[in-house]
């Protein structure tokens, strides 16, 4: 009886057939983790020697997604076949245009898509290693370098990838396909006009190094911190943390200020007295003022730096401060304005000057 049950037919597909399906696609899908841990700590061992600074986890977190889908797609393939086409159906055979053909296609291009996935995440893995090293460098230019070359070869797999596909699974000349190209090159390129200038951009970009990776520029109204350099676009963190993608051909046409070429902050901003202040109290402040502001070490010593009375007004005397802060960081230099700041109010308490308020009163600007 046992036996009769598992040789009876389903659409010309035994029991045992059907049993056999679920078992080899359950375990492709239950073990999928497991295989792929195996299977990419395997791959590991024979990189191991250039891959320091990375450890076996992040190689196998990059290839769990793509080495599962593939496990699950062989697994998939080989129950499916466990199973047979009902012969009612009449259906072609996989060589001839149908069912069986669509589904054969289907299948090799996922399959294809998947080893693709892999091939790409390797490449991500051996940026992730050169990276590594290009931060014990002094130089930012290999910082930059290594993004570039990792686009540029994941480009260059995703075409291969993509003809070896039609030759392979469509059996389509791929000679004659390239040479035909180059009729429809013209009107690709127009199409793509701004793709290409942005390429361009980022060949620009590179070779004349107007920034490099954590440069602070200033293109238009949007300024921040350069986080990737990409084909088609620059990244760019604003200090309000958006972050920015900045097409690379606007990036070399608009005027583009390099703010971490410079080398210091100017502070300038005014300080207000009652109009009834001594002479002698305004003399004392500015000189404890000066000695306040040449005492600190963050500050340069320019002689261009001066704390001076600059005017009178309706409401009282206006003095102004000006000094240079060493640093291209904005919040660093907020912390030494804010320092002088304190100092200059201990001085006016100490001599017992009363200041006025006005809104408006500090300018900040980059040198």
């Amino acid at each position: 009886m046992y036996n009769n049950f598992l040789q009876q037919t389903i659409f010309d597909n035994s029991v045992v057939n059907i049993v056999w399906f679920f078992v080899i696609l359950l375990s492709g899908i239950i073990l999928k983790r497991f295989v792929s841990h195996q299977l990419s700590g395997l791959i590991y061992r024979f990189i191991k020697r250039y891959t320091e600074g990375v450890d076996v986890n992040a190689f196998r977190e990059l290839l769990r997604k793509p080495v599962g889908v593939f496990i699950v797609l062989i697994s998939f393939y080989l129950a499916c076949k466990q199973l047979h086409y009902p012969a009612q159906w009449e259906l072609p055979t996989e060589e001839k245009f149908g069912i069986r053909f669509i589904i054969w296609k289907i299948f090799l291009l996922s399959v294809f898509f998947s080893f693709t996935w892999i091939v790409l995440r390797l490449v991500d893995f051996f940026a992730l290693v050169l990276s590594y090293r290009a931060k014990k460098t002094e130089s930012k230019v290999d910082d930059q370098l290594i993004p570039f070359i990792k686009e540029s070869i994941k480009f260059i797999v995703m075409s291969l990838s993509f003809f070896l596909m039609l030759g392979a699974i469509f059996h389509v000349n791929v000679a004659s396909l390239i040479a035909g190209l180059g009729i429809g090159g013209l009107a690709f390129a127009l199409a793509a006009k701004d793709t290409l200038e942005n390429l361009l951009g980022s060949f620009a970009i590179f070779l004349d190094k107007p920034f490099t990776l954590g440069d602070v520029v200033k293109v238009g109204n949007v300024q921040g911190r350069v986080e990737k350099i990409g084909f088609r676009s620059t990244l760019i963190r604003t200090f309000e943390k958006t972050l920015i993608s900045m097409p690379n051909k606007k990036m070399i046409d608009a005027e583009l200020e390099n703010v971490s070429m410079r080398r210091m902050i100017r502070a300038l901003f005014p300080v207000y007295m009652k109009m009834d202040t001594a002479p002698e109290k305004i003399e004392r402040f500015m000189e404890e003022g000066m000695q306040l502001i040449k005492s600190h070490n963050d500050i340069k010593d320019d002689p261009s730096s001066y704390i001076r009375f600059d005017k009178i007004t309706d409401t009282g005397i206006e003095i102004q401060v000006l000094f240079f802060v060493e640093t291209i960081d904005a919040d660093y230099y907020q912390q030494v304005r804010q320092e002088i700041l304190f100092g200059l109010l201990k001085i006016a308490n100490k001599n017992q000057i009363r200041l006025d308020v006005k809104s408006g009163d500090v300018v900040i600007q980059r040198i």
